[in-house]
């Protein structure tokens, strides 16, 4: 398996042009318990180009109907990023503030369960800026949001 950068600009530049809107190539979750993992899992893949297709741990997307759990559930993406060995994107947890352009931010509004995923599109004055579907956002600070915790999750790079 070779390991490949993770195109972190390609991630930023994804979340930009769909943050506010939707690709029609995918479907749209905001009626079925949100979209926010969705669009997350979008802007990963635009950064990496390589799903796992590992039947239910993968991270993969063909239609609403087939898909991995990952593609679509914060916990489950958050379980594939830290713990995928195998093709596609892998991560860290860190700390909010250590986030980078392109990683991912998860959030617990009520503590325990993280319920949304933002994307990182940018530091500023040491804050993550972020994009998400599912309370839409373009640019929103991250202490924008009311949220009991949060975690970071640093996409180190991608096998194929």
């Amino acid at each position: 398996m070779r390991e490949l950068r993770y195109d972190r600009q390609a991630a930023v530049d994804y979340a930009r042009r769909w943050a506010l809107g939707r690709n029609p190539a995918y479907y749209d979750f905001e009626r079925l318990g949100g979209d926010c993992t969705n669009f997350a899992s979008q802007c990963l893949y635009a950064g990496c180009g390589v799903m796992n297709w590992t039947p239910d741990t993968g991270w993969y997307y063909v239609s609403a109907g087939s898909r991995s759990a990952a593609w679509t559930g914060v916990e489950f993406l958050y379980r594939f990023l830290t713990e995928n060995r195998g093709p596609g994107p892998w991560a860290t947890a860190v700390r909010p503030e250590e986030a980078e352009p392109g990683d991912l931010i998860q959030l617990s509004f009520g503590g325990g369960v993280f319920s949304h995923c933002p994307v990182v599109l940018e530091r500023r004055g040491g804050e993550p800026l972020l994009a998400a579907h599912s309370f839409d956002a373009l640019g929103r600070p991250l202490s924008g949001y009311a949220y009991a915790q949060a975690r970071a999750l640093h996409i180190e790079g991608v096998r194929k």
